[in-house]
C-alpha cells in the first residue's frame, strides 16, 4: 500500500467519520478536559503518578519529600486516572473488539487512530492549560498497558509521538504544543537500509535553491506509525555536521511517499516500513539541529515499548484464564478433573498472571522514576544537569528493560502449557502474543541492558542517551 499527497489518505478519511462513531465519548473527554482547567479536581490529587518512588524519596539531589511537594511535581489538581481509563475504555473497547480480524486481514488500522485522535490521545501528557490532559508518564503507562492489551501495534504507534513530545524545548512547546491538542500526531523515520555509518545518516538535509529552507532526500525503514501521522520527524545529516539533524515534514508534503511493506512476523500493523523523501522542501524553522545528546527522549522511546510488552503479556493471560475456564476436555495424564479444577493448570495460570502483574508493575516504576527526575512537559526538568538528567531516566528504564521482555515472553509462550493442540488453531490467533512480543523486544536487544547498567553502577561509566544503529566500519559488511 502506498500513500502519497495526489489523493485523500486513508488517515483523512478515518479522521472525518472518527468524529461521528465516538461523539459521545468526545464529549466526554472534552468536559474532563474542562473541569480540569476550571480546578474542579481540588488540591489533592491522589493519581497514581503522584507518588514519589523510592529511589527519588529525598526528592532530588540535596531535596526532601517536603521541598519536592513545594515543587508543585507531581501538578496538584489535575485528572486522576480513573477519570481518564473511563473516557478512553470505551475507546480501547472498540479496538479490541476487531483486533483479531484486523490480524488475520492485515487491515491497517486507521480507523483506531481516528477514534483516539479525536478524544486527543496524543495530547495526554501536554499540561492542562496548553490544551493537554495533563497527564504523568506513569498514568500514560497506564493507558497504554490497557491499549496495548486491546490492540499491541496501535499502543506500539505513539513510541515516536510521545518521545518527540518530551524532546521539546520550551520554543519549540510554543510551536507544537498546539498542535498536538488539536489532535495532530507525530511519526518517526530514523533507521535506514543504506549502509550509512553508525551514528550518521544518508538522508541528507541541504540548503534549497529556495532561499531560507532546506531540501531533505533519502529513504527510511521502520517508519512506525508514519503513515498513521500528520507529521513525521525524519532523522537526517546535514553536510559538513557530525551530529545527525532531524527535519520536521507534513506526512502530505509533496515528495513524501510512504509504503506498507515491513515484513516482520509481529507488530504487522504499525505502519512500519519504507518512506521515500524526494526533494521535500522544509521550511528552516522545522529544521532541528540536536546537540548529540540526550535526556528524557530515549527513555520514553523505550518505555511506550515497555508497555506495549506489559499489555501484550496482560492480553495473553486474560486469554488463559478465558480459555480454562471453557475447556471441558481434558487429558488422562492429567488430574481427573476438567482443565479448569486441574491443580496443576490452576498452577500455571497463577504463575503467568503473576508474570503480567510484575511486568506492569516494573513498568509502572519506572515511569514513576522518569517522572519525578523530569517533572511536567514544557517546564524546566526537576533534575537540570543533562547527564544526571540521562542517567537517571535511562537507569530506571533500562533496568525494567533487563527484566520485563523476559516475563513477557515466559507468558505468552506458557499459554499453551495449560491448553490442548486446539490452542494452536490459526482461527484463535494465539501465536499473535508471542510473535508481537518478540518483535517489540527486538528494537533495543536486551542483551546489552545488563551491562550497561552494571557498568554505570560500578563504574560510574554515563548511561548511553542517544540510540543508533548503523554499520560498524572495519567490519566485514562494510
Amino acid at each position: 500500500m502506498s500513500t502519497t499527497q495526489t489523493t485523500e489518505s486513508p488517515r483523512t478519511r478515518a479522521r472525518e467519520s472518527a468524529v461521528r462513531e465516538v461523539a459521545q465519548e468526545v464529549a466526554a473527554a472534552t468536559a474532563l478536559r474542562e473541569a480540569a482547567a476550571a480546578g474542579a479536581f481540588g488540591t489533592g490529587s491522589t493519581r497514581s503518578g503522584g507518588v514519589v518512588p523510592v529511589a527519588f524519596a529525598g526528592g532530588v539531589p540535596g531535596g526532601s519529600a517536603d521541598s519536592d511537594r513545594a515543587t508543585g511535581f507531581p501538578p496538584a489538581g489535575e485528572i486522576p486516572t480513573q477519570e481518564l481509563l473511563q473516557v478512553f475504555r470505551p475507546v480501547f473497547a472498540r479496538i479490541a473488539a476487531r483486533a483479531v480480524a484486523r490480524e488475520q486481514d492485515h487491515e491497517l488500522p486507521f480507523e483506531c487512530f481516528g477514534w483516539l485522535n479525536a478524544l486527543r490521545f496524543g495530547a495526554l501528557t501536554l499540561p492542562v492549560a496548553r490544551g493537554g490532559y495533563g497527564a504523568t508518564l506513569a498514568q500514560t503507562v497506564e493507558l497504554l498497558v490497557e491499549l496495548a492489551a486491546a490492540d499491541s501495534s496501535v499502543a506500539h504507534v505513539y513510541r515516536s509521538h510521545l518521545g518527540f513530545l518530551a524532546s521539546l524545548g520550551a520554543g519549540e512547546a510554543d510551536v507544537w504544543f498546539p498542535r498536538i491538542a488539536a489532535g495532530e500526531t507525530v511519526g518517526n523515520a530514523a533507521t535506514e537500509r543504506s549502509g550509512a555509518a553508525l551514528g550518521t545518516a544518508a538522508t541528507s538535509l541541504a540548503r534549497s535553491e529556495q532561499g531560507g529552507s532546506w531540501e531533505l532526500n533519502g529513504t527510511k525503514y521502520y517508519s512506525t506509525g508514519s503513515i498513521f501521522s500528520d507529521w513525521i520527524q525524519v532523522t537526517a545529516q546535514i553536510p559538513g555536521q557530525q551530529a545527525r539533524s532531524h527535519a520536521l515534514v507534513g506526512s502530505d508534503w509533496e515528495g513524501v511517499e510512504m509504503v506498507d511493506d515491513w515484513d516482520g512476523f509481529g507488530q504487522q500493523l504499525t505502519g512500519t516500513g519504507t518512506t521515500h523523501f524526494r526533494g521535500v522542501v522544509v521550511p528552516a524553522e522545522n529544521v532541528r539541529n540536536r546537540d548529540g545528546r540526550s535526556t528524557q527522549e530515549t527513555a520514553v522511546f523505550q518505555l511506550v515499548l515497555l508497555s506495549v510488552e506489559a499489555g501484550i503479556a496482560g492480553a495473553a493471560a486474560t486469554a488463559a484464564v478465558d480459555l480454562v475456564r471453557a475447556r471441558t476436555r481434558g487429558f488422562n495424564t492429567g488430574n481427573g478433573a476438567v482443565t479448569g479444577e486441574d491443580p496443576q493448570v490452576l498452577q500455571r495460570v497463577g504463575e503467568l498472571s503473576a508474570q503480567a502483574a510484575a511486568a506492569r508493575a516494573i513498568v509502572l516504576q519506572a515511569a514513576r522514576e522518569v517522572d519525578a527526575a523530569v517533572g511536567v512537559l514544557g517546564q524546566e526538568p526537576r533534575i537540570t544537569d543533562p547527564e544526571e538528567l540521562t542517567n537517571a531516566c535511562e537507569l530506571a528504564v533500562a533496568q525494567a528493560h533487563v527484566v520485563v521482555p523476559g516475563l513477557v515472553k515466559d507468558v505468552t509462550d506458557g499459554i499453551f502449557d495449560v491448553l490442548g493442540a486446539s490452542a494452536v488453531s490459526c482461527s484463535k490467533a494465539l501465536d499473535r502474543f508471542w510473535r508481537n512480543a518478540r518483535t517489540v523486544a527486538t528494537h533495543n536487544p536486551v542483551i546489552y541492558k545488563a551491562r550497561i547498567v552494571g557498568d554505570h553502577r560500578v563504574n560510574g561509566t554515563p548511561m548511553f542517551g542517544v540510540n543508533a544503529i548503523g554499520e560498524v566500519r572495519g567490519s566485514a559488511t562494510s
